[in-house]
């Protein structure tokens, strides 16, 4: 089940004023361009395929999300295919030359088994030549100990009054996984609207492990947007792999 701040409508159509200038999308948005066809999972509003479209794509352009509150923002745009589920209910075949997952949506996979099955879709997603290109934070540098403090853009909520958006870790790091949640009050609100959500953190090591496991292999690994190398300072895990 999708976190309410993914399932519900209203706060979907908050994300994209919450998440400005994304450095991420703005990344991948080059391989994107690039491939013939491409699957964006956990697409969220469809904010990189709608660019994509919009600076000429002419390919099969489809995004996979479980929350009904993100696909009604993505579904604006009709000339993209848009499905509602999750890897573990999709069953492509070598029909994608890129798979690609924004926005640390990598770590819901919070289960073994969850990931393996995952992984395993995504290769069986790729075409022969296909690449897989995601994401996840590097557990060494812990973003999770800024997020109580971590503040965001407010947005227009639909009643034209501010939506502001606070984070706060609820279960601290145990070697596995991180749980917080989001609150967003407004003025025009009764009560704030609470969403739980619980990300795993993988290290480098565990990460290749799960990759190769699944049949994938590690073609470049960056450790931030700006492509540098990855060492046990950087922020990210930026990953780049293919069928093994």
């Amino acid at each position: 089940m999708a976190d309410l701040i993914f399932a519900d409508a209203e706060l979907a159509a908050l994300y994209d004023g919450m998440n400005p200038g994304r450095d991420d999308v703005d990344f991948y948005m080059p391989m994107v361009m690039a491939a013939g066809s491409v699957l964006d999972v956990g697409c969220g509003t469809g904010a990189m395929l709608h660019d994509a479209r919009k600076a000429g794509h002419r390919g099969r352009l489809c995004g996979l999300d479980p929350a009904p509150g993100m696909l009604a923002q993505a579904r604006r745009r009709t000339d993209i295919e848009w499905v509602l589920g999750d890897l573990s209910s999709a069953a492509w075949a070598a029909e994608f030359d890129l798979v690609v997952m924004t926005g640390h949506a990598f770590q819901v996979f919070v289960e073994d088994e969850e990931l393996r099955s995952a992984l395993a879709a995504i290769r069986a997603a790729l075409s022969d030549h296909g690449r897989f290109a995601f994401e996840t934070r590097n557990p060494l540098i812990r973003a999770w100990e800024a997020w109580d403090s971590e503040e965001r853009p407010a947005a227009d909520g639909p009643d034209g009054a501010k939506v502001r958006m606070s984070r706060q870790v609820t279960a601290p790091f145990d070697g596995r996984v991180v749980s917080f949640t989001h609150t967003f009050r407004s003025e025009a609100w009764d009560r704030p609207r609470v969403s739980h959500s619980t990300l795993r953190f993988l290290g480098k090591a565990e990460l290749d492990a799960a990759l190769a496991e699944a049949g994938l292999a590690v073609e470049a690994q960056f450790g931030d947007w700006d492509r540098s190398p990855f060492t046990d300072a950087s922020p990210e895990i930026i990953t780049i792999a293919r069928s093994a």
